[in-house]
């Protein structure tokens, strides 16, 4: 007879777990008119609205004479009952009546804070509840603080349990980095299906006014708004430099900081960089874009030095950009000996 034996250095592993967790949820319950609830028997019960909580429905049940007759109405009862259908529903509760006094001395009965002998509380069918009888003498009650004006507060939190099992994955589907930004791209740069030009000084600039005033909400008001017009298709800009409204068209489109050299066409001096971008901040604050601003204010306060210091602080003042401003102080401080101080 052959037998084969398993050859270790070709046994598969694999491995799972099985992670048991809560899903939480709350409620607040208030019953005004206490008093008026009084005398409607035992085993009559004021119900809260229902609420949702890890696919089921709960409702918070208050007795006010009590559930059990024997108890001779010495007692109010509270519950919380399972309000939809379900089998072996395990649940954790937390059922708190609240100090109306302002004090915080709440009454509290938790799952949440300590070990269940047990485990959880297990409800087997739609109506199944879980609580208290004898939750408190009535006449302790009544002269208590949580008795406020005739009502009564109360706070309910339920934990369901769920269990879900981890294993290895079956698959591996490579997904690609988005390129959204590189197809609007493509369209700025083939002006394919552009309906609005910008006049800027002597040169103009294609664009499309959906997107425009998709990213910009003053674009949008501009072409869409009250008292915007729809069918413009020119429109001249002035008090911006045709580079800098370059950047920001490019920036509208690609969601992604331009390369200043490509739109200067030669390699930028860091001066150059700085004062650029000093400029396409004022023109994001301009028009809105308030992403573009703050990348340009992340991007000056890398750029600061004794040249641009002034100007920076100035454009953080104007433009309303607190960290920029603050690291500008803090440079003026340290390096010209507070010069630049407002």
């Amino acid at each position: 007879m052959i037998v084969n034996s398993p050859d270790p250095n070709n046994s598969i592993e694999s491995s799972s777990k099985s992670i048991n967790e809560t899903v939480n949820g709350s409620h607040n319950f208030t019953i005004r008119g206490y008093s008026l609830a009084k005398g409607m028997g035992a085993g009559k019960y004021i119900s809260s609205d229902t609420f949702s909580v890890g696919g089921y429905e709960w409702a918070i049940y208050f007795y006010p004479d009590g559930k059990n007759p024997e108890d001779l109405s010495l007692y109010v009862s509270v519950f919380i009952a399972l309000a939809s259908e379900g089998t072996d529903v395990r649940a954790l509760f937390e059922l708190t009546l609240l100090d109306q006094s302002g004090k915080g001395k709440h009454k509290v009965h938790s799952h949440f804070d300590r070990a269940l002998e047990s485990g959880p509380y297990s409800l087997k069918y739609r109506g199944s509840m879980w609580g208290y009888k004898r939750f408190f003498r009535r006449t302790s009650l009544e002269t208590s603080d949580f008795l406020k004006d005739d009502c009564l507060s109360m706070h309910c939190t339920v934990g369901v349990v769920r269990t879900r099992v981890e294993g290895p994955k079956l698959y591996s589907v490579p997904v690609p980095p988005s390129d959204m930004g590189d197809g609007l791209k493509y369209l700025l740069d083939s002006d394919l299906g552009c309906d609005i030009v910008f006049q800027i000084g002597e040169e103009t600039f294609k664009a499309h006014k959906l997107i425009l005033a998709a990213r910009s909400p003053v674009f949008k008001a501009q072409f869409f708004g009250l008292v915007g017009d729809t069918n413009v298709t020119h429109f001249e800009l002035e008090d911006i430099e045709p580079s800098i409204f370059k950047a920001m068209l490019q920036f509208i489109y690609s969601d992604s900081l331009p390369n200043f050299d490509e739109i200067i066409g030669s390699t930028s001096t860091t001066s150059t960089s700085a004062i650029m971008m000093q400029h396409l901040l004022a023109a994001a604050d301009r028009f809105a874009l308030d992403r573009l601003k703050q990348l340009c204010e992340a991007k000056l306060c890398e750029k600061v030095s004794a040249d641009t210091v002034a100007t920076t602080l100035s454009l953080a003042e104007q433009h309303r950009c607190p960290q920029l401003k603050s690291i500008c102080l803090k440079f003026a401080a340290t390096n010209l000996g507070g010069a630049c101080s407002p």
